[in-house]
């Protein structure tokens, strides 16, 4: 199922974020002992479908040639009012949508990496989205990210 999905519409010209976010298995199928998300999970194995057929090209034009990160970092937080208003934003939405929350504590982060309230924020953006997953993966991944900046405040 998520070959054939992840295919057609790689076939139809849709992106790899298109693609990841709409292609989702039945949730009964998940509920199945040997088929549970416990290591890896289905957003991964589309992101690996992607790679196999697709290449490393997601399909969105600016990721061909990329800003750096903390460019591109630097300015979105400027145009959000500073790195503090933006991780503070960050962490309003870490419960409702923990996915847009990821992406603009990082942003703040990488704008102002020795700011140690940003930080704070961080661990716990990441902390609450280390206990929303259920694959050792993802659960390993923010956990990581969270005691990165556990380290920053350390020193």
């Amino acid at each position: 199922f998520l070959v054939s999905e992840t295919v057609t519409r790689m076939n139809q010209g849709a992106r790899l974020d298109d693609i990841v976010h709409e292609v989702q298995l039945d949730p009964s199928i998940l509920e199945k002992p040997y088929l549970q998300p416990i290591y890896d999970e289905p957003e991964f194995v589309v992101r690996n479908i992607w790679r196999m057929y697709g290449g490393w090209y997601d399909g969105n034009p600016a990721h061909l040639k990329p800003a750096p990160e903390a460019e591109l970092a630097r300015e979105l937080t400027q145009l959000a009012g500073g790195s503090l208003p933006l991780a503070e934003r960050a962490h309003s939405l870490a419960e409702t949508n923990p996915r847009l929350a990821c992406h603009l504590v990082e942003f703040a982060v990488q704008a102002d990496p020795d700011n140690k309230d940003l930080h704070e924020i961080r661990v716990q953006v990441y902390q609450a989205r280390r206990g929303l997953e259920s694959s050792l993966m993802a659960k390993g991944i923010y956990g990581s990210a969270a005691n990165e900046s556990r380290e920053k405040l350390a020193e």
